[in-house]
């Protein structure tokens, strides 16, 4: 989301340099895919952490007044008053990134507050070496000088009962999704592994679960453009003998 609309980039284009593309009001899109039979509902607010914005509340209020998914929110969230802003609006879980690499305690504190299941870590990844991931904060835009299994290591262990993660590289390309950094995550840690950043077809979906070994998969411009119905991906994964929820 980006000033109250859902957009798509690539590469985490920003609105500042015309790199975003508008979709259409939130909420819409949202019952569309309650319709389709989607397993959840994430969203980000693009820009809140680098414009001092919050996520808009109202969005997740009318969301969650007509969604019957789970939704995650992040984007902004700084406290664990922001936490409970958001969780009292209708979120089921909270999504952090900047504010978490920020102030690390920040994990620790939501997860002793609203239980490690309410507590998303997002890592937001590029590849800046022949072997090295490296994370990035403010939507991509600040390097951090941390290693991406890391931090996803330290983000565990302070109470994330999930991780987020985002290949930079691959966002908004839909050339795949970057397969070696999710696997090495999704070793590292014990907790889900959500997959983000280069679905653009059925194949790519089934190759990040299976070769990438993530415990679900992420997608925006596939269904934001009509290319795939959250139930086409569904059937293609049953084809693969991956286990999903029935549409």
């Amino acid at each position: 989301m980006h000033g109250g609309q859902v957009t798509r980039g690539v590469q985490f284009g920003i609105a500042e340099a015309g790199g975003l593309r508008n979709v259409g009001d939130p909420v819409e899109l949202a019952l569309r895919y309650n319709e389709q039979g989607a397993d959840e509902m994430v969203f980000f607010d693009i820009t809140a952490t680098a414009h001092g914005r919050t996520t808009m509340v109202e969005v997740v209020e009318r969301a969650a007044d007509q969604c019957f998914m789970p939704l995650t929110v992040g984007g902004g969230l700084r406290s664990v008053d922001d936490m409970y802003t958001m969780l009292r609006a209708g979120a089921d879980k909270i999504s952090i990134n900047s504010s978490a690499i920020a102030t690390p305690d920040l994990i620790r504190a939501g997860a002793e507050k609203f239980g490690s299941q309410c507590i998303v870590v997002s890592i937001d990844a590029r590849k800046v070496a022949p072997d090295r991931w490296e994370v990035f904060s403010h939507g991509s835009r600040k390097a951090t000088g941390w290693d991406a299994v890391e931090w996803a290591k330290r983000a565990v262990s302070l109470g994330a009962g999930e991780i987020v993660l985002n290949s930079i590289d691959a966002d908004g390309t839909k050339a795949g999704f970057d397969l070696v950094i999710t696997r090495r995550i999704s070793e590292a840690v014990g907790v889900p592994v959500v997959a983000s950043g280069g679905a653009g077809t059925l194949e790519h979906m089934a190759e990040v679960l299976l070769e990438g070994k993530a415990d679900a998969v992420l997608a925006a411009s596939i269904f934001h453009f009509g290319t795939y119905t959250v139930g086409d991906v569904k059937n293609f994964l049953v084809s693969k003998g991956i286990p999903v929820r029935p549409v």
